[in-house]
């Protein structure tokens, strides 16, 4: 028996003796199958060949990514507060470097990942730190591999620690949400986005999509709310689901300047 995690995006699947037929995830429009098909690891063997590589951004924020490479090759994130670490988004690699170096910065207090793509070992991560896992009710469908560390919310922000709040804009998921770290950036406010406000090319801007691997858009009304949902938030900084992907002044202005430009494409009509 094994937890079969796909190597496409990542998600872990409950143990089972073979892998599963295919992947719920990649089979839906925001993701793909890959023109080779669908392939599986478990845990031991993803150890094997990979270990996290860490950085830190600023005091108190720090990141972890997979190397090489793996499925989508998303960053977490460790939020330091004075009432205990968040993880924010996760890996599907939890090697014994990383639990080490966790746990020598005093463990976890909480858990919140932005959407499902980036749920993948959620609920080893859970266990091994005694972390609760805060996740948006309306992307319940999409948890493959439940778990009793799983706290559902409903309302459309959740503080999960002081100063810590997870805000649902939706968008690339009914469910999409982002954090606020009100302590960041020196007390100006930072927001960990995932990829529902994904950091551009030209990190003076932001983008907004249904699907970014199928490059399929959000309505201009979607993008407006999320616009408008922002706007009671301070927020200087903003750091995004990829390497380099930090947008590191003005952040708040950049959402703001970038939702009208999405929106204002979307309504323009053919030229």
């Amino acid at each position: 028996m094994a937890s079969f995690i796909c190597t496409a995006c990542g998600t872990a699947f409950p143990e089972a003796a073979t892998p599963p037929d295919a992947c719920l995830l990649c089979s839906d429009e925001r993701q793909f199958v890959p023109a080779s098909g669908q392939s599986w690891t478990v845990p031991e063997r993803l150890a094997a060949g990979h270990a996290n590589a860490w950085r830190q951004h600023e005091p108190g924020l720090l990141s972890l990514r997979t190397r090489p490479a793996f499925a989508i090759d998303q960053r977490a994130f460790l939020v330091r507060t004075p009432s205990g670490n968040v993880l924010w988004d996760c890996l599907a690699l939890l090697d014994d470097a990383t639990e080490a170096i966790i746990r020598g910065l005093g463990g976890l207090a909480a858990i919140a990942i932005s959407h499902p793509h980036y749920y993948t070992r959620m609920g080893d991560w859970a266990r091994t730190f005694g972390a609760p896992i805060h996740l948006h009710a309306a992307d319940r469908a999409w948890i493959v591999r439940p778990d009793p560390a799983i706290r559902l919310f409903e309302d459309e922000t959740a503080e999960i620690l002081p100063g810590a709040t997870v805000i649902r804009l939706g968008g690339h998921f009914p469910g999409g949400t982002v954090l606020h770290w009100a302590a960041g950036a020196g007390g100006a406010g930072v927001l960990l986005s995932g990829d529902i406000v994904q950091v551009a090319a030209d990190t003076r801007r932001v983008s907004f999509l249904w699907s970014y691997p199928n490059m399929m858009p959000l309505p201009a009304a979607t993008v407006r709310r999320i616009a408008r949902t922002l706007e009671p938030w301070a927020f200087a900084r903003l750091y995004g689901a990829f390497d380099g992907k930090d947008v590191r002044a003005d952040a708040k202005g950049v959402v703001a300047r970038s939702a009208e430009r999405y929106a204002a494409l979307l309504e323009a009509g053919e030229a």
